[in-house]
């Protein structure tokens, strides 16, 4: 019986320790992790200073929250995943009854000092404290955060335009000689699980590209990973709100060549067509960056029709002077040609009667279409004069015809019509086609 209980106490106290075997706490009194140990935390993993810790770094984007084109900044969503090799640490997992891996807290161990060298602002987005350590020493680290970076944006095809932004790490002070960055996933399959998790807005994700490149750093060597981000802007709503407003206030202007030019509302249309287009290049210009290297597109597209539209309010104005100008003229050459008259019949009949000119002169008009049969009557050298007088009356009538400019308008608003349609034609085919050309 005392056998028995002999056997029964070691079988628990067998069982006992290896449940003790078996827990977390077992395992990191056995690492030493129980409190800070400064083996892990003060310096790089590394068991001989020679040999260069490998970071590996993935990065993953799941939003484009924003492209702020004036502030040239590009706010994203991010998943960064990094690895990197403990020397230190090491266990069986056979002791531990298997036990592969272990989390813990981040302040317990050293951590590759990375930054982005594009950040403008902290991370929004708190990260994880904690870091997974497996059996054979492998450290893994992932957090999530909100970044704002800088972006030289490209906005000469707006708003057609394809971005790309770099968000670019590497150690703060570490060369290549102690650390080196890696990538583990290809390209392709960064693009392929991007795709997958991102929420589409105004921007459409294209693709996302990782190479690993060496910089020089204020005179020594930095190991960095650089991942460029392409993405399309949806243009559809700027189409609609922006570009084609502006070509119906350019047929509207194309439509004013039916109104008469005679009457001011012409005149008053095409300037109210003018201020429409100034309000559009001044929202425009609350979109488009004040730094960019060549002039955008859509302002090009802007002024033209502006452009156009100037012409088109010139030339009525030129139309309706030319109009003014004619009435004017043959108000006075009428006027002119009435006391002419007159004066000619004064002449003629004061010669052959005893009527004085003025009594003439107030004559009815009636009496007038007798100028040619009393001029019969009149000698030689006074018919001779009534004669040079009739003439150059006749030759006043040839200079300044009744509607001269008024037809002349007519020609002016005809060619300028031509002009108008094949200016605006080529102007736009240009446009349109730099903005399609790839």
């Amino acid at each position: 019986m005392m056998l028995v209980s002999f056997f029964l106490l070691l079988l628990s106290v067998d069982l006992a320790f290896s449940m003790d075997n078996c827990s977390y706490q077992y395992l990191l009194k056995h690492l030493n992790m129980t409190s800070k140990n400064d083996l892990y935390s003060m310096s790089r993993p590394v068991k001989y200073h020679g040999d260069p810790t490998e970071v590996y770094l993935d990065m993953l984007i799941y939003a484009i929250l924003d492209v702020k084109e004036t502030e040239q900044t590009f706010i994203s969503y991010i998943w960064i995943y990094m690895g990197w090799k403990n020397e230190h640490i090491t266990w069986d997992t056979s002791e531990f009854c298997g036990l592969e891996s272990i989390v813990v807290p981040g302040d317990h161990l050293w951590k590759p000092d990375i930054i982005i060298e594009e950040m403008t602002e902290e991370k929004k987005a708190p990260a994880s404290p904690y870091l997974s350590i497996d059996s054979g020493g492998y450290i893994e680290r992932r957090t999530n955060q909100v970044l704002s970076s800088t972006c030289k944006m490209q906005v000469y095809k707006f708003p057609f335009d394809i971005q790309t932004c770099n968000i670019s790490f590497k150690s703060n002070i570490y060369p290549i000689e102690e650390m080196m960055l890696q990538h583990s996933l290809s390209s392709e399959k960064i693009t392929l699980w991007s795709k997958r998790l991102i929420a589409q807005n105004e921007w459409v994700f294209v693709s996302i590209t990782a190479k690993n490149i060496t910089v020089d750093t204020f005179g020594y060597e930095q190991s960095k990973i650089v991942y460029t981000i392409k993405m399309k802007r949806r243009s559809i709503l700027y189409i609609v709100n922006f570009l084609m407003p502006i070509m119906f206030l350019l047929c509207l202007d194309l439509a004013t060549f039916l109104m008469s030019d005679t009457g001011g509302e012409k005149l008053g249309f095409q300037i109210t067509l003018l201020l429409a287009v100034t309000v559009m290049q001044l929202l425009l210009n609350e979109i488009l960056p004040s730094t960019s290297d060549r002039v955008p597109l859509i302002a090009v597209y802007c002024i033209g029709i502006f452009a156009l539209m100037m012409l088109s309010l010139l030339e009525t104005i030129v139309v309706m002077y030319l109009i003014e100008k004619d009435s004017q003229d043959n108000e006075a050459e009428r006027d002119r040609s009435l006391n002419e008259k007159k004066l000619t019949r004064a002449l003629i009949c004061d010669a052959s009667s005893d009527e004085t000119p003025s009594e003439m002169l107030k004559g009815s008009s009636s009496q007038m279409t007798g100028v040619s049969h009393t001029s019969e009557k009149l000698p030689d050298d006074l018919r001779e004069v009534v004669k040079t007088l009739a003439q150059l009356i006749d030759s006043r009538k040839d200079e300044v015809r009744p509607g001269y400019w008024t037809k002349m308008t007519k020609k002016i608003n005809r060619v300028y019509f031509v002009f108008y349609i094949t200016a605006s034609s080529l102007f736009l085919v240009f446009i349109f086609g730099n903005w399609n050309n790839n």
